[in-house]
């Protein structure tokens, strides 16, 4: 099967059915476009995000199944709550969004290369001054620790990356983030693809028809109070 190329001066929705993704790899739809704030909001809309290389075009991917976290079913060990109120974290929201996605982009040990391009991150700091894409950060005498970002459309939160540079960091920030999402009204948290990391932490696979159809409930939907980023800094607890 051809994949689809997507035409970045379209005015229309370019991307095809999601049913056309390669199972070899799995979920691989399209490819070019851009990352302009309409086209990737679009995409998350459909169930359908980038992930490429520096030296490729633009590639578009819809996996099937789909792996996705219940805010509210989110599994916190007694390791990771011992982590949350023992070790002096402190968690924000939307404080330190630049600095968290460009931990995330950052080369780590026994990696070559990093799929958050320079590209990657302009885009998202867009969406992010448009009030799309938010961060959750773990802090720990002042230092920015650990982190997660992603994409709030309606009532979900699309997560998109994780970092960590002490004990269980990056995952108090998901607490965090769980817990305002819970408390403010959304219902799903997408993970994309599976993983015993994230299955550890409460992710289950659904099958992308499943997940196709909550997004078309779930993104039209306002939550009873969108992530803005105006919450005091507080000790970060499950």
């Amino acid at each position: 099967m051809n994949l689809a190329w997507i035409d970045p001066c379209a005015t229309h929705d370019p991307f095809p059915d999601v049913g056309r993704a390669l199972s070899n790899p799995n979920g691989l739809l399209a490819v070019g476009g851009d990352l302009q704030p309409a086209l990737l909001l679009t995409a998350y809309r459909r169930g359908i995000f980038p992930w490429y290389s520096e030296d490729q075009p633009v590639l578009w991917w819809s996996p099937d199944p789909r792996a996705v976290i219940y805010p509210s079913d989110l599994h916190v060990s007694r390791s990771l709550r011992r982590s949350c109120r023992k070790r002096g974290y402190v968690t924000t929201l939307d404080h330190e969004f630049d600095a968290v996605i460009a931990a995330c982009a950052a080369i780590r040990i026994n990696q070559e290369g990093t799929w958050i391009t320079a590209e990657m991150i302009d885009a998202y700091r867009a969406l992010a001054r448009l009030g799309y894409a938010h961060s959750a950060e773990t802090w720990l005498e002042d230092r920015l620790v650990g982190g997660i970002y992603g994409v709030a459309i309606g009532r979900v939160f699309f997560g998109e990356s994780m970092f960590s540079r002490e004990v269980d960091a990056s995952k108090v920030a998901l607490v965090r983030l769980a817990d305002e999402l819970c408390r403010r009204g959304y219902r799903l948290l997408d993970c994309q693809m599976h993983s015993p990391h994230l299955e550890s932490l409460g992710a289950v696979s659904i099958p992308r028809e499943r997940f196709i159809q909550l997004l078309a409930t779930l993104c039209e939907q306002q939550p009873e109070h969108p992530l803005d980023g105006a919450l005091e800094e507080s000790r970060s607890e499950a």
